[in-house]
């Protein structure tokens, strides 16, 4: 958790440099996309990197924020915009974004802890449940 700021730092330069195709995730064997949501206050496009546990078609993501007390601001800005785009290696998708809850937020929480099992010391870190996402494509 100490060394978020790095990575997320080092993550954006990789993005950049690479044009999306390479990030610190990707580099470590695991799946990452990069989300864009409408900002809740601003309007504006707000885009972050972030690991993803791909089930089926869909797109599963938590919102630990780094076992930080707060949700991060890319799940407060889905809640109110729940229409936002991936990119896979640079390539864009459309997505609508689900929060999950109660039975379905329950499995779907087993699924991730087996997934990364790092969610539940980011969990205990926090001292809150971490909400989830499902990001499904747009039918086009």
């Amino acid at each position: 958790m100490r060394t978020a700021r790095f990575v997320v730092w080092a993550d954006k330069k990789l993005h950049r440099a690479f044009g999306g195709r390479v990030s610190l995730v990707a580099l470590a064997g695991l799946p990452s996309l990069r989300l864009t949501t409408t900002g809740r206050k601003s309007g504006l496009p707000r885009s972050t990197n972030l690991l993803y546990f791909p089930r089926g078609d869909d797109f599963v993501l938590t919102a630990s924020n780094w076992g930080r007390p707060h949700d991060p601001a890319w799940a407060l800005n889905l809640r109110a915009h729940p229409k936002a785009g991936i990119a896979l290696a640079g390539r864009p998708i459309e997505v609508v974004a689900r929060e999950l809850t109660g039975e379905e937020y329950d499995r779907m929480w087993a699924e991730l802890l087996a997934f990364w099992p790092g969610y539940a010391m980011e969990r205990k870190e926090a001292g809150r449940s971490l909400p989830v996402f499902v990001l499904a494509r747009v039918a086009r």
